[in-house]
């Protein structure tokens, strides 16, 4: 009989990003201005409930994959300012989402990683799950590390979107 304790698995998308590694996090880790404008469609209501940018920040959201919408608490840690910031989810999953920010070739380009860990059941259906999970988010992350690369890129704050896509607040 398969074993069938959660076991953690791990999603992850790089790119090399035609921008400067700190006006890449600096994107990233703005909560109110920046990380809002990278989102891609299926991450909805972005709320910023403490801070804002960096460490200490508090947020929620909504993510809608497969017709299944969920809720997401997160708290924003910088394990290694202005190259590692990690959002781990405070509302039921423990799953940690890492952007990792390193300087390409050239002093212009950055690397971006996406990465995710979760835990997810053992056996034929962790399997499953697996599966499905690498199929859904990893196209996503492609689509973030793209909208990162534009914002970026814009020295006006016009690209990829007027304003933000889904809606976002923010609380004091």
């Amino acid at each position: 009989m398969a074993t069938t304790a959660p076991r953690t698995h791990v999603i992850s998308a790089s790119a090399r990003l035609n921008a400067s590694p700190h006006r890449v996090y600096e994107i990233i880790a703005n909560y109110r201005t920046g990380h809002p404008r990278i989102l891609p469609k299926q991450f909805r209501n972005l709320t910023v409930e403490k801070g804002g940018v960096g460490a200490g920040t508090v947020i929620s959201f909504q993510i809608k994959v497969l017709g299944r919408t969920d809720t997401i608490r997160a708290e924003i840690t910088e394990p290694e300012p202005g190259r590692v910031l990690l959002e781990r989810n405070i509302l039921g999953s423990d799953s940690v989402t890492t952007f990792t920010v390193e300087p390409g070739a050239q002093p212009t380009e950055a690397v971006v990683t996406i990465q995710t860990e979760l835990k997810v059941r053992g056996g034929w259906a962790g399997a499953i799950e697996r599966f499905v999970t690498e199929r859904v988010l990893r196209p996503m992350y492609a689509e973030e590390l793209r909208l990162l690369e534009a914002v970026a890129a814009d020295p006006h704050g016009t690209a990829a979107a007027a304003a933000p896509r889904g809606s976002m607040t923010a609380r004091p």
